[in-house]
């Protein structure tokens, strides 16, 4: 599994070295690019033929152009590139032609660490689904990947979990070093330096949440180890 590659677009240099942080610290998220003007966004979006960006986090008041403008042009030069609005604009009126130009996540400054991180591991969750291969089985496929990015899906975490080590668990699992390959409870126990009883427990409430499918692992001597891999 490849890192989320992203773009950063926002004209006060602290604030894009921040985003950019921000963004790295995210598990399965990287920067790979800055940009202060929308004409520096748009260069670095049109030289993206071989789908160097995934995700751009868009300023919309930019020096040069406003960040609808630059939804716009993208969208009529055929870019499918998702965008993310990190804006202090609160009109309505731009809210809903953010949605019309197909914004994925719409985040008003000033935000937490926390608010961000939730926009991108609730797109990371979209982008699983929208990506994988196949059809939709039912209606309720669909549904839950709208869910999953408009953040309708509401769940609360059990008693004696907590998010920080949610986190954890999720970003072993996403770990690209083997692609395709599920982990099992002891394993993911060794990546995040919880005890196996705890990272079964982690797993088996992202297995009930739907982010994560379980499955028996074969080959080896005794009854068949469970592993667990993201949807």
């Amino acid at each position: 599994m490849t890192d989320i590659r992203v773009l950063v677009v926002e004209d006060e240099p602290l604030l894009a070295e921040a985003h950019a942080a921000y963004t790295e610290r995210v598990p399965g998220f990287a920067v790979v690019g800055v940009a202060h003007t929308a004409r520096a966004a748009m260069a670095a979006l049109r030289a993206n033929d071989g789908g160097e960006v995934d995700l751009v986090l868009l300023d919309f008041r930019l020096p040069d152009l406003h960040g609808l403008d630059v939804c716009r042009a993208l969208r009529a030069a055929g870019s499918s590139v998702d965008v993310l609005a990190v804006t202090s604009a609160r009109d309505l009126a731009v809210v809903r032609t953010a949605v019309s130009l197909g914004v994925t996540h719409y985040l008003l400054k000033p935000f937490t660490f926390a608010a961000f991180r939730d926009k991108l591991e609730r797109y990371a969750d979209y982008r699983a689904q929208a990506l994988a291969d196949g059809e939709v089985a039912a209606q309720h496929d669909v549904d839950r990947m709208f869910a999953t990015l408009r953040g309708t899906t509401g769940h609360s975490l059990p008693k004696g979990l907590d998010a920080q080590t949610l986190t954890r668990v999720r970003a072993a699992l996403a770990d690209g070093s083997h692609p395709g390959v599920g982990l099992s409870a002891t394993e993911v126990s060794a990546a995040t330096g919880i005890s196996r009883v705890t990272a079964r427990r982690y797993l088996e409430y992202l297995v009930t949440i739907d982010r994560v499918v379980r499955q028996p692992r074969y080959g080896t001597p005794g009854r068949p180890e469970v592993e667990y891999r993201p949807r």
